[in-house]
């Protein structure tokens, strides 16, 4: 998204905006006896989240970097010889252009989804996923906070006066990047797609798979 937001109201205005102004276009598309390494190649090369999951021409799931990382990876599966269609997430949603962000991500919240498809009819316009709609607000949070902020005197933290703790003991889940502590695997997914982008794997990493 190419505007700049400056002021609260347009946060606002952004959680009015048609999905199809900030969906990704480049949608990657692959047959379901693909394999997860075909896939890695593909998201790679044309920088997707996401790949849609084909059968005869139409979509019957969708591969995310967390279902790669999760249901292959993690598990030691040979990602040359596992197919897309074992480990795509099925059925696969829809919304029409003209939904806003604010309807995405309450539908992404009903179905505990993190992509969607934007559809008219049976045509395929684009994907909207939950880590654009997450990084449009942020930016806006902050062009917020420096508005509001510009020409104030800021407080700084004196490290010596503050002591971060990240307590390990009970987490269930612990991400292999930061080591921030989760409740469980699902919102460690969530954290690696939103602020890791599925580091490592799919930055070209797949000695090791």
């Amino acid at each position: 998204m190419s505007k700049i937001i400056s002021s609260a109201s347009d946060v606002g205005a952004l959680l009015a905006m048609p999905i199809d102004k900030i969906m990704e276009t480049d949608a990657v598309i692959m047959e379901g006896d693909k394999t997860v390494l075909d896939a890695i190649n593909q998201m790679q090369e044309k920088n997707a989240k996401v790949v849609l999951v084909s059968h005869q021409g139409e979509a019957i799931g969708i591969v995310s970097k967390s279902d790669i990382l999760f249901k292959a990876a993690a598990k030691n599966l040979s990602l040359n010889k596992v197919k897309l269609r074992e480990i795509m997430s099925s059925p696969v949603y829809s919304l029409p252009p003209h939904s806003t962000l604010q309807d995405a991500l309450n539908y992404m919240d009903k179905y505990d989804i993190k992509q969607i498809i934007v559809s008219t009819g049976s045509t395929i316009l684009g994907i909207m996923n939950r880590a654009s709609i997450y990084e449009n607000l942020q930016k806006a949070s902050i062009s917020t906070v420096e508005s509001l902020t510009e020409g104030a005197p800021m407080c700084i933290i004196n490290p010596n006066a503050v002591k971060y703790v990240k307590d390990l003991s009970t987490a269930k889940a612990v991400c292999p990047y930061c080591e921030s502590p989760f409740d469980d695997k699902n919102s460690l997914s969530k954290h690696i797609d939103r602020l890791h982008g599925g580091a490592g794997l799919l930055e070209g990493d797949t000695r090791q798979y």
